[in-house]
């Protein structure tokens, strides 16, 4: 039977098992408007049909659309690698939540030993009359031990396990959200290209036909040549256009193919035939900024990974404390014949208790601190910066629409014009870039 001190000593461990060391993490408190600038239109806007948040693509009514985002997301690269971390933070949750239970192990051995007789203890045996040079050991035990989380460090470090787990989940759907999101922009951007293209194209012909008239005219003296001139200058503007446009919707195509996990090129024969541009669908009522916020994942990954830091604060300052441990024994050995293990003169059992403090460390255990409160504060910045900047985005978004009177068949054409008039726009900076230079020589 254990002494009274011992098990009074177990008992006050299970009770301050309860406590652990360090902040307990609070959610960070974001200021944000009622509603959105706007937001009225937007919930309200006209749309030719209603979109299923969870595939909202579909709601665009182009099934072409919806099968490219359903490759993108079957066999984007991004989306494989977020699934594998959160199978390693899943791995790394496990093992938090193994850390916390006691372990067990079985052992066992047999062993033939041949005594040496010029050591102290083969001369002692020597002189023992009968004594054999040869021996037999067999045992077989099995042990179990458990680290008592007195001061809650273990706990702290799976409730930073779990915050990265459920940070991964989050980041696992941002990831899934945002290969959707670019998908259907490229490829309604391809849309937008190929009228913009459309429309050039008849405006060279038509410019052409223009200048014909124009020549005529000056030939027979009933036009001037500035009229001429006029008419040259603005087919030459206007077939300057046409190959910007060309350049970018072949880059807008190979990105949609990397976009699918595709060699640039592999659907280029699907994109070519010239379709309408998918009309927005309606949005549904999204709540207040600040609920419209909390769903978001990305702002769920960098609030999770604020809980971690505040997490590993704790488990950094439990190692100021002492760590206890329990271990038992209970097992058979037996120098005499394999057939005497698990008798009653064979059985063993031993209890111990553990316990280990750390003296010094030349600061290590501070560094440590010091560096999970920097985490934590990075975090924190960056969590109310992303809910900032989203908030903003969201208020820009909202703003955007209400300047829109009323709903409108072409809604989808006007979300794709920015997308494209911004690709463009840089190519045909590109462009001109080698040409500065020529001059600037």
């Amino acid at each position: 039977m254990l002494p009274r001190h011992i098990v009074a000593l177990y008992i006050a461990a299970g009770l301050l098992t309860g406590c652990a060391v360090g902040p307990d993490y609070v959610r960070p408190d974001v200021s944000m408007p009622e509603q959105f600038q706007g937001q009225a239109s937007v919930e309200h806007r006209h749309a030719a049909a209603s979109a299923d948040l969870t595939t909202w693509w579909t709601g665009f009514g182009d099934p072409q659309l919806t099968r490219f985002v359903a490759l993108a997301l079957d066999q984007n690269l991004d989306l494989a690698q977020a699934a594998a971390r959160v199978a390693q933070a899943r791995a790394g949750l496990g093992a938090a939540n193994a850390a916390l239970l006691p372990s067990a192990n079985v052992s066992g051995q047999a062993a033939r030993v041949y005594q040496s007789v010029e050591t102290p203890l083969g001369r002692i045996l020597n002189s023992t009359p009968g004594f054999d040079r040869h021996g037999n050991q067999y045992e077989a035990d099995l042990t179990a031990s458990w680290e008592v989380d007195v001061f809650g460090g273990l706990r702290r470090g799976r409730e930073a396990a779990l915050a990265d787990y459920q940070a991964s989940e989050a980041g696992a759907a941002a990831t899934r959200l945002a290969v959707a999101a670019q998908t259907a922009d490229i490829y309604i951007t391809i849309r937008g290209l190929q009228a913009r293209l459309n429309v050039a194209q008849r405006q060279v012909q038509t410019q052409q036909d223009l200048l014909s008239t124009i020549n005529l005219l000056y030939g027979k003296g009933l036009a001037a040549e500035l009229q001429v001139k006029q008419a040259e200058g603005a087919l030459a503007q206007v077939r300057a256009s046409v190959p910007v446009l060309e350049t970018g919707l072949d880059a807008a195509m190979n990105a949609l193919d990397v976009m699918m996990g595709a060699q640039p090129g592999t659907h280029r024969a699907e994109l070519m035939e010239t379709r309408d541009i998918p009309v927005a669908p309606q949005i549904a009522a999204t709540g207040s900024p600040g609920e419209l916020l909390r769903r978001r994942p990305d702002l769920i990954v960098a609030e999770r990974r604020l809980a971690a830091s505040n997490a590993r604060i704790g488990a950094a300052i439990a190692e100021y404390y002492p760590k206890l441990s329990l271990s038992g024994l209970i097992g058979s050995a037996t120098s005499v014949a394999s057939g005497n293990l698990f008798t009653s003169g064979a059985n063993q059992a031993a209890g111990v208790f553990g316990l280990r403090w750390r003296l010094f460390d030349f600061g290590r255990i501070n560094a440590q601190i010091d560096q999970a409160k920097g985490q934590k504060a990075e975090g924190g910045v960056s969590a109310c910066r992303t809910a900032r900047d989203r908030g903003r985005g969201e208020c820009f978004f909202g703003t955007r629409q209400a300047r829109r009177s009323g709903g409108y068949p072409g809604s989808g054409r006007r979300l794709a014009e920015p997308c494209a008039n911004g690709l463009v726009r840089r190519l045909s900076e590109r462009r001109r870039q080698p040409d500065r230079s020529a001059a600037s020589r």
